[in-house]
């Protein structure tokens, strides 16, 4: 049964639904005031964000709160018992927000005065719901809408929406449109099965809309102000990455705002130079901020410089973490080179910080006064703009050891004197990095400087050092292997010697005579000999190479079971093929030596068993720079690896592993010979060998050769030179020879300046039946051609000797007998003379040292040839 309430000048509906007036009060005022609070809580905290009003209304949250709470459990009494109507309502009448309630259809409950004032009712029977109210307007009935269902499902929540006109003609100040801000939310009630009512309550918010469309208009104005301002403006984050720069910076820098999204470029992105290094120098206290004036250029789209002037601000955290920075920017584009004396300062800022080379301006103590961007870039880590401002020591760059060169020439730059030799110096923290110091006496201090005593210029070298180094070693193994080859070249003759006499001893010894094996022991022995030459002259690049194109799948698949028999039981051999390898060009046989010796030296390297990895692949052009060599050229190679377990080759000794003699194994056991002969076998074939190893862990060699395309002049070349074949110390019986070695008569010319090589070798070949006519020198050969008018079958010639070599005494011979037959003996390697010789030029070559029947041979087939 509904009873009617007088309340000022119309009725106020109350509900008696069993429940106790008082109650049904108490619950209403405690959620109007948690309601309002709470909701002015949010709204002003999103929109306003006002420091002191949030304090205010989140007090009064708070106090709501506690105020409910505390009224629940008793321990404050919300309303006298003896007058809880008369309270409530003037608590409702003189609340400021229009309050009405309902149950769920919608009926009116109960209606405060200000409802009743905000949509004009007059008296009890002129109260409208709000749903006959806003019903004309389809975007608040929208919202009621929305916040019945809300309710349906026991949400609370609020809306706002904009009226033409009030709700009530004259119920307000303003004929124009207005906004209403409603809430609504669910009334708990003590009796939990009774129907719930709903708490609406709506506010014209016109005042408080205005006030933001007004905050809002300035703050654009501020907006549009910043970014047209004369100055460009740009704010960062802790990493460096822009999250707004204002129009004119971009203007400037050709930046189109439209495609702008914050966090896609960053610092370093404008920066031109080493202007970065400057800006990454302004560090902050933990917690606190810093400003600096930095004189520097940013980067145009365009790829061009902007002259500016930056006040940058940087901010750190608590935990002293880099923070937030913001930064104006002051174009000085267009200074006339006639303005203040500030702006010729700046320019030389501009130019000091973009110099290549590190400066540093000191005192005659060695303390750091100012530094530029490169030296703050260079030194990172070890010197920062702090540490500048704070005095820090020229000697916190440079390395222990060079300290004491250092202060004996800050003590020569104080005293003025010039000519200060530059100090090289390792790093303080890396030693594999280089610097080179350069220290200037500073003649004539100024009055901004007057303590500034030198200028220091730092560089670093350490490519430059890394570079000489290399071409230390290589000049180094070039004059080893120039020594070698000429070692190999006279130890030829001395063994060509012995060997000859031996074979002529031998002709005439029989097999049960005593010396009979003493001079089978000499010729092994000079056989030996012989071997370690060869190795001499292939690591001089000198040796005889007969190169055919291979497929290295191939010759490692023949190689294999080989190398298995060598490195024996407990070491293991695995390969690990490339598909599709490029050709390559080298001597076979040589080629295997190379891979023998490597694999025998892997197996040394792991006394204990372990795996010798073969492995081949093709290395691109492009991948080429990836290994860092600078000396190989960036063309197509195969790469041949040969990687072991052992126990690794020393850093120290890694320089030396292809000198000649040099060796780690014991006395007895190694002549220092094979790699050197690797070393030299790779070069040949125009090819590389670098090694990498970690003590303990194994080492891997890695082989670079160059990959072989064929030509059309490689496939039209004819066998252009009727070169003999090669002879060995010992010949196989699967070569093919004369069958007849016997000189039947026939006239050969031996030139050759090494008087045992000659006598030897006239006597051998006079023992085969041979007319022979000697000569000292390519001079004495061409006079006695002269006086035997030509009369010679062949001519058996060494290539290097005094006054006139071999290959000019050919080409002199060649003049007037164009098919005389030449036969070369020599102990470096073919290609070392015939590349100084015409390309049609047909000749044989026989390898020093040779034995009898090896020049025998030779002669006989360029005679039959």
């Amino acid at each position: 049964m509904t009873k009617l309430r007088q309340s000022g000048d119309y009725q106020m509906p109350v509900v008696d639904r069993g429940v106790r007036p008082g109650t049904v009060f108490r619950i209403i005022v405690l959620a109007i005031v948690l309601t309002a609070s709470a909701a002015a809580f949010v709204v002003f905290k999103n929109q306003l964000e006002n420091e002191i009003v949030l304090g205010i209304l989140g007090v009064l949250a708070m106090v709501g709160i506690f105020f409910l709470v505390s009224s629940v459990i008793g321990f404050i009494e919300v309303m006298p018992q003896s007058r809880p109507d008369e309270l409530a309502r003037a608590f409702l009448d003189a609340h400021e927000d229009g309050t009405v309630v309902t149950d769920r259809k919608g009926r009116i409950v109960y209606a405060n005065a200000a409802y009743g004032a905000l949509t004009g009712a007059k008296g009890a029977a002129g109260v409208q719901s709000l749903e006959t109210i806003l019903s004309r307007n389809r975007e608040a009935t929208e919202a009621i809408y929305r916040l019945t269902n809300g309710l349906h499902e026991g949400k609370q929540g609020h809306e706002e929406f904009r009226l033409l006109k009030p709700l009530a003609n004259g119920a307000m100040t303003g004929s124009g449109a207005h906004w209403f801000r409603l809430k609504a939310r669910v009334l708990p009630l003590e009796d939990a099965n009774s129907n719930p009512l709903y708490l609406w309550q709506i506010a014209d918010i016109t005042a408080e809309r205005d006030d933001q469309e007004r905050f809002f208009k300035e703050l654009q104005n501020a907006i549009d102000y910043l970014d047209h301002a004369p100055a460009g403006f740009f704010s960062a984050g802790r990493k460096g990455e822009i999250f707004y720069i204002n129009a004119t910076l971009a203007d400037w820098l050709g930046i189109d705002l439209t495609k702008f999204q914050p966090g896609t470029i960053s610092i370093a992105d404008l920066v031109a130079g080493e202007g970065l290094a400057l800006i990454q120098s302004v560090q902050a206290e933990p917690g606190l901020k810093k400003t600096k004036i930095l004189d520097l250029d940013l980067r145009k789209g365009s790829g061009q410089s902007l002259p500016a002037r930056l006040i940058h601000r940087v901010s750190s955290t608590r935990d002293g973490a880099p923070g937030e920075s913001r930064t104006i920017v002051m174009s000085r584009e267009g200074d006339d080179g006639d303005q203040s004396a500030s702006n010729a300062t700046m320019r030389f800022t501009r130019f000091f910080n973009n110099t290549p080379m590190a400066i540093a301006s000191v005192d005659g103590d060695g303390r750091i006064l100012r530094t530029n961007a490169p030296f703050l870039k260079l030194f990172a880590g070890l010197v920062s703009q702090d540490d500048v401002e704070r005095g820090i020591m020229i000697g916190a760059v440079m390395h222990a050891a060079e300290r004491g060169q250092l202060e004996e020439a800050l003590a020569a730059a104080k005293d003025r004197q010039g000519d200060i030799a530059p100090i090289d110096s390792l790093h303080p923290a890396d030693e594999g990095r280089h610097f080179r110091f350069y220290v200037n006496a500073v003649i004539d201090q100024s009055d901004q400087a007057p303590e500034e005593a030198a200028i220091v210029y730092a560089l670093e070298i350490t490519e430059q050092k890394a570079l000489e180094n290399q071409m230390a070693q290589t000049q180094k193994m070039n004059a080893v292997g120039t020594l070698a080859g000429g070692i190999a070249h006279d130890f030829n003759n001395v063994l060509t010697a012995i060997l000859l006499s031996a074979d002529h001893l031998l002709l005439s010894a029989r097999p049960a005579d005593a010396t009979f094996a003493d001079l089978m022991e000499i010729k092994r022995n000079a056989n030996r000999a012989a071997v370690l030459v060869r190795q001499l002259l292939a690591f001089s690049r000198k040796q005889t190479m007969r190169p055919t194109v291979l497929n290295l799948t191939d010759v490692i698949g023949d190689l294999r079971m080989l190398v298995d028999r060598m490195t024996g039981t407990n070491v293991k051999v695995e390969v690990d093929y490339g598909r599709d390898l490029w050709p390559v060009r080298t001597d076979l046989g040589q080629f295997e030596q190379v891979l023998l010796n490597l694999a025998v030296n892997a197996r040394d390297a792991m006394p204990d068993g372990g795996i010798i990895t073969l492995r081949t692949r093709n290395l691109p052009a492009s991948d080429v720079a990836a290994l860092g060599r600078r000396e190989v050229p960036e063309d197509d190679f195969v790469m041949v690896e040969v990687s072991d377990q052992g126990t690794g080759i020393p850093a120290e000794i890694m320089d030396k592993i292809f000198e000649p003699f040099f060796t780690t194994k014991e006395v007895g056991k190694g002549t220092g010979l094979g790699l050197s002969m690797v070393y030299g076998i790779v070069k040949q074939s125009g090819g590389y060998i670098y090694p990498d190893s970690e003590v303990g862990k194994g080492t891997t060699f890695r082989i670079l050769l160059p990959r072989y395309v064929e030509t059309a002049e490689a496939r039209e070349e004819p066998t252009s030179r009727a070169a003999t074949a090669v002879a060995t110390p010992a010949p196989t019986a699967a070569q093919s020879e004369p069958a007849d070695l016997t000189g039947d008569s026939a006239v050969v010319l031996l030139v050759e300046d090494e008087e045992a090589v000659r006598r030897g070798g006239k006597r051998m070949l006079e023992t085969r039946g041979y007319t022979v006519h000697e000569a000292g020198s390519g001079i004495e050969a061409l006079d006695i051609m002269e006086e035997l008018d030509g009369a010679v079958d062949i001519v058996v010639s060494d290539v290097v000797m005094p006054e006139m070599d071999g290959p000019t005494l050919l080409r002199e011979l060649r003049k007037k007998y164009p098919n005389l037959k030449f036969i070369f003996v020599s102990g470096y390697a073919e290609d070392a003379f015939a590349r100084n010789l015409p390309a049609d030029a047909k000749f044989g070559f026989l390898p020093k040292p040779f034995s009898l029947k090896q020049l025998a041979v030779a002669v006989r087939e360029m005679l039959d040839s």
